[in-house]
C-alpha cells in the first residue's frame, strides 16, 4: 500500500498533500468543519501512521486558527461594549 497516495476521506481529503496543509481556511466555519472531519477520521482508527501525523498537524493548525478567530471576535465584542461585557438577559424586559 502506498501511503503517499492514501485518501482517507471519500470527499477527497488528502492529508499528505502539502498544498492543503499550507492553505489557510476560508473562514471560521470551514476551519471548524475541516477540523471536525479530521477528528472523526482519526477517531476511526483507519488512518496509516504517516497520514495520522499529517492529520494531527493540520488539526493543530486549524485549532490554532479557530482559537485566534474566537479571541479576535471576543476582543471586538469588548470594544463594542466599551470594554465591559454586559450580562446576558434571559427575561424579556417588556414583561
Amino acid at each position: 500500500m502506498n501511503l503517499l497516495k492514501y485518501r482517507p476521506f471519500s470527499a477527497g481529503f488528502d492529508f499528505m498533500a502539502k498544498s492543503r496543509a499550507a492553505t489557510p481556511p476560508k473562514d471560521y466555519e470551514s476551519a471548524l468543519a475541516e477540523l471536525e472531519a479530521i477528528v472523526g477520521e482519526m477517531e476511526s482508527g483507519q488512518l496509516p501512521l504517516e497520514a495520522s501525523l499529517a492529520a494531527y498537524k493540520r488539526g493543530a493548525e486549524l485549532l490554532q486558527y479557530c482559537r485566534r478567530q474566537l479571541s479576535d471576535a471576543e476582543q471586538q465584542v469588548k470594544i463594542l461594549e466599551n470594554g465591559a461585557l454586559q450580562p446576558f438577559r434571559t427575561e424579556d424586559p417588556d414583561d
